[in-house]
Parts: C-alpha cells; sequence; structure tokens
C-alpha cells in the first residue's frame, strides 16, 4: 500500500499541471460544499441567537382567549378564568429540565402610569413574584431589586426598565420618586435591564420588534402581592420558564401548559399556551436549510464533473503506461496488485483534491462573511465528510481505469510500445 501511495505522489508530480487540473473540479466542488455548509450552520445559530438570545432559554406560558392572548386590559372574558395554585406551580417547578420558573400578572397596556405632569400611555405593567428577574435573564442596574418584606408587607414598590425611565423623568434620576398607578402611589426602588449575557442579536429594526414587541411603551414591575391594590378584581397569572438548555424549551413549554390546563374544560376557549421562540427559530432555519440546500446540490455538480476528469485523466495515464504495465505483468504482477496500485492513485489525486478544496472552502467562507455581513460556523464532520466524499469519488471513477489496466494482455502491451 505505501509503495503505491509513493508511486501515485511521484505520478501527480511528473504531471503537475495536469493532475492539477484534473482535481480543479474536485477543489472546486468541496470548497463550494464547505463555504455552503458554514453559511447555512452560522445563519442558523444566528436566527436562534436573534428570536431566543444568547442562553436566556427563556419560554412563556400564557392565558389565551381562543387564538389570541388573553389581555384583562381590553376587559373581561365571558370564560371562567383559570387561577393558579401553589401545587400547580410546585408540579412546574419539578418538570425535568425547568431551571427556574416564575409568575407573574401582566397588562400589556396600562390605562396610564404619571410621574408628576409626565405621563407614559400604554406602559405595560407586570406584578411579579422574587423569580421573575432571573428567570427572565434581567439585572438591576440602579437601586436595588423587590425584597422579602415587599411582599410580606404590601410594600407599593416599582421598579422600572430603561425606556420607562426615559419617558417619566428624562434627565432626572428615579430612584426614591413617587408615580402614580390607576391612582395609587409607588416608590421606585430600582432600574432594570436585561442581562448582557442574555441579549439577543439585533442587526435590523424588524428583528428588534419581534423580539422585543411594542418599542418606547416602557415597563413597570410591582410586587405580586401588590397587584390588588391596583387592580381591584381576581386576574389570571402568566408562566415564564427558564429551560436547562435550548433544546429542552419546547418540552417544558408543553409540559407546563399541560399542567395549567389540568383544570380547565376540553372544551373551553381559554387555554394556556407556550409561546415557543425555538419552534419560530425551527422554523426559519428549515427555510434558510432547504434554499441553500438547493445551493448543495448545484455544488455537488461539480464534483460529478471531477470525477469524470478523474476517470479521463487516468484512462490516459493507462494508456501512456501500457508498456509498463505489460512489464509488470510480465515480471509476475497480478491483476490485483495492478488495480489498486491506479486505484491508489486515483484516490490520492482526489483526497488532495479534496484537502485543498477544504482549504479554499473555509477561506471562501470568511470572504464571504466579511464582504456580506453573514455569520459562519465551520463545520469538523462537514471537512471528514468532504475529504472521504473526495476519496470515494476517486475510488469510484479509477475503478474503469483500473480495470482495464489490470486486464491488459502483457503481450499486446508490451509489443504497443
Amino acid at each position: 500500500m505505501l509503495e503505491n501511495i509513493r508511486l501515485a505522489f511521484q505520478g501527480i508530480w511528473t504531471h503537475k499541471m495536469r493532475s492539477f487540473l484534473t482535481m480543479l473540479g474536485i477543489i472546486i466542488g468541496i470548497a463550494s460544499i464547505i463555504s455552503i455548509v458554514s453559511t447555512i450552520k452560522g445563519t442558523s445559530e444566528q436566527i436562534k441567537e436573534q428570536l431566543i438570545g444568547a442562553g436566556n432559554n427563556a419560554v412563556e406560558v400564557l392565558l389565551y382567549d381562543g387564538s389570541s392572548e388573553y389581555d384583562a386590559s381590553w376587559g373581561m372574558t365571558s370564560a371562567a378564568l383559570p387561577q393558579i395554585t401553589d401545587q400547580q406551580k410546585e408540579k412546574i417547578r419539578e418538570i425535568e429540565d425547568v431551571a427556574s420558573a416564575t409568575f407573574f400578572y401582566g397588562r400589556g397596556y396600562s390605562e396610564g402610569i404619571y410621574y408628576m405632569e409626565k405621563s407614559m400611555q400604554g406602559g405595560k405593567v407586570y406584578g411579579i413574584d422574587e423569580d421573575y428577574l432571573d428567570a427572565c435573564g434581567y439585572v438591576i442596574q440602579a437601586g436595588r431589586g423587590f425584597v422579602p418584606k415587599d411582599y410580606e408587607d404590601y410594600r407599593k414598590v416599582a421598579l422600572l426598565d430603561e425606556e420607562a425611565v426615559s419617558s417619566l423623568f428624562q434627565n432626572e434620576t428615579p430612584l426614591g420618586k413617587t408615580i402614580e398607578v390607576k391612582g395609587e402611589p409607588f416608590v421606585v426602588v430600582g432600574v432594570y435591564a436585561q442581562a448582557e449575557s442574555f441579549q439577543p442579536i439585533i442587526n435590523s429594526y424588524q428583528e428588534y420588534y419581534s423580539y422585543y414587541g411594542d418599542a418606547g411603551t416602557g415597563t413597570l414591575l410591582v410586587p405580586n402581592a401588590a397587584w390588588p391594590i391596583i387592580y381591584k378584581y381576581d386576574e389570571p397569572e402568566n408562566a415564564v420558564l427558564r429551560a436547562a438548555n435550548t433544546e429542552a424549551m419546547t418540552k417544558v413549554g408543553d409540559k407546563a401548559a399541560k399542567i395549567l390546563n389540568e383544570a380547565i374544560e376540553d372544551n373551553s376557549q381559554i387555554k394556556y399556551k407556550a409561546n415557543n421562540n425555538l419552534e419560530v427559530a425551527k422554523n426559519q432555519q428549515k427555510l434558510s436549510e432547504s434554499t441553500n440546500g438547493q445551493l448543495l446540490w448545484i455544488a455537488s455538480i461539480s464534483l460529478l464533473v471531477g470525477g469524470i476528469g478523474v476517470m479521463n485523466i487516468m484512462l490516459v495515464s493507462v494508456t501512456e503506461r501500457t508498456s509498463e504495465i505489460g512489464l509488470k505483468k510480465a515480471i509476475g504482477a497480478r491483476k490485483n496488485r495492478i488495480l489498486f496500485q491506479f486505484l491508489t492513485e486515483a484516490a490520492v489525486l482526489t483526497s488532495l483534491g479534496g484537502i485543498v478544496g477544504v482549504i479554499s472552502g473555509i477561506v471562501l467562507a470568511n470572504v464571504i462573511s466579511k464582504m456580506a455581513g453573514i455569520p459562519i460556523a465551520i463545520s469538523i464532520p462537514a471537512i471528514v465528510a468532504s475529504v472521504g466524499f473526495s476519496m470515494v469519488i476517486g475510488i469510484v471513477f479509477g475503478l474503469l481505469p483500473s480495470f482495464k489496466a489490470a486486464n491488459l494482455n502483457p503481450i499486446e502491451a508490451l509489443r504497443r510500445d
């Protein structure tokens, strides 16, 4: 085998230009496949990070009235509203792969939040428990978060996000100031924001709105114990679960929704549903991959062309070396030895083309990334498969020339020289 490999390299070196032109189809095909696969993988990861965030893995389980998300801001529904029990909360927290769970009240569009003469019409108001900030990936930027005494003593305290601070206070510091929510005074004790490690990659206004929803309205958080002070009647809670890993998001969301719907009649239009950004990401990934999959088929054609080129050059090589083959057979070389010699030469030729193609593909992928601003992710399995596939092409397309060489009649081969 080593002797066959040595002879293969010797033949390639002897005809350098011819060997390079023969490998060119393989090089182009492999380079195209590596660059396309790298772009597909990079784009898929970007889609996932844009919609899910960089490690948040949060799944919202929200109450729906038919096909629309239920929001008490628009008035009560005629159906009975479910109340989440402590037993249900405990069962949800015990779901496998749930890192943390939080339950909250929410008003998508508040009737108005005021500070002095300034108002924040349409701002969101959430009544949260102690786990909300951690589960949703928020951190306190200024001031403090809610402490157990805030819940025990029903304190009227609030946290604001940056949009709410900008709307109500502009250049003033909000800490310690009193704001009015539906006629009730609340003291601002802190400002919160999304943790840097949980922020998605945002490249356009469309992506911003798809992740954050309506911009510029601002959000106010109050302890859930103080919620009845603002809104005088019982409202249903929603849930946010943080999965232990991204792939578990769908499973934990579905299980939580099933637990919350246990006490709701099957024919009721009021149901809890998991809003799973992972599923949205997967659908976009499938669309991207199906489009790029067509490019992969086109790139594979160049591999076929390269294989035909290998067959052609090996047939030429057999013709050129007829006397050599005849001499070897005359001194006792068997058919198998001649066959494996030419198969090895074809495999080495295409393997070299595959290696050069992989390097060219990585370079091409980086060039595309720089010029078009498209993220890439180099796939090691794709590299290994490409080199292996190029070797297989050499063997497959080298079979005919190898059989022709192995079956030459030694007397006729010597006479042909």
